[in-house]
């Protein structure tokens, strides 16, 4: 039997759930850097619980797509598309298999001007060393991690890639120390134990081993006042292009694997902490 405590928590968490897919946006796919047209999931204006949430943003210093569109990086072709739309639906298929989340089968481009962010948990951005988030989006994007957002901030190598996101970081919580995480923070075993943690190149970079000389992973963070990781970042490694080339005979199994643990671990962790 049901008691009334319990009842109220089940319809609690199914309108918290529901509040959640009320708020998506449809569905709408931009032209990458990388595709143009990618096939379309029969399903993909099917709400989930959770949604691959990628942050649009403009280009910064080193970004060579700037002629399409006017330099109008909110209509596609940017920087932010690197390794999209295909690393965003095979992390989300992953997801699909490996938990038991209810998850959209199709991205979400986040723009941090309209506000999207706030109805996802979860947001990503890749090549966050050449991006040129303005004053505005810093502010949005605090408001954001303060109000209980995780954001996962990936493939950027060297010294000037990390001194552009440094500073992108300070603007953002000029307060706030990035540290590297430890290796018991629950970060690291919320599903997985992930202790054996290594450095994950790009598929254009597997003969090196890395890119623009940064050499060796590097997991690290910026933590709340309570604790909890509000930014998880991957420091020399492309987790995006292993999630990628996931399902490429070519690419390395090894590091695929890695990749989609630690996504997933990202994730259930942004969803209960």
């Amino acid at each position: 039997m049901i008691t009334g405590k319990l009842l109220r928590r089940v319809l609690c968490a199914g309108m918290f759930l529901g509040s959640l897919c009320a708020f998506q946006r449809p569905f709408r796919q931009f032209p990458g850097v990388e595709y143009e047209d990618f096939e379309t999931p029969s399903d993909a204006n099917q709400p989930g619980e959770w949604v691959f949430a990628r942050m649009m943003f403009p280009g910064g210093w080193n970004d060579g797509y700037k002629g399409r569109f006017d330099g109008d990086w909110r209509l596609g072709l940017s920087l932010w598309t690197q390794d999209y739309p295909r690393a965003d639906r095979h992390f989300s298929e992953a997801m699909r298999r490996l938990t038991r989340i209810s998850v959209r089968s199709v991205e979400q481009p986040v723009n941090l001007d309209e506000g999207d962010q706030f109805d996802y948990p979860w947001l990503y951005a890749v090549q966050v060393g050449e991006w040129g988030i303005t004053n505005q989006q810093a502010a949005e994007l605090r408001e954001y991690l303060l109000r209980g957002g995780f954001f996962m901030a990936d493939d950027f190598h060297g010294a000037t890639e990390w001194a552009v996101f440094q500073e992108s970081m300070k603007r953002v919580f000029p307060d706030r120390q990035i540290v590297e995480v430890e290796d018991a923070d629950s970060l690291f075993h919320t599903v997985y134990d992930l202790n054996d943690r290594f450095q994950v190149p790009g598929a254009a970079h597997l003969r090196l081993g890395y890119k623009n000389q940064g050499i060796g992973a590097h997991w690290r963070a910026i933590y709340d006042d309570k604790g909890r990781v509000m930014v998880a970042i991957s420091y020399n490694s492309d987790l995006g292009d292993a999630w990628e080339w996931a399902d490429s005979p070519e690419y390395p199994e090894r590091f695929s694997d890695l990749a989609i643990r630690v996504g997933v671990n990202y994730v259930v962790y942004a969803m209960t902490h």
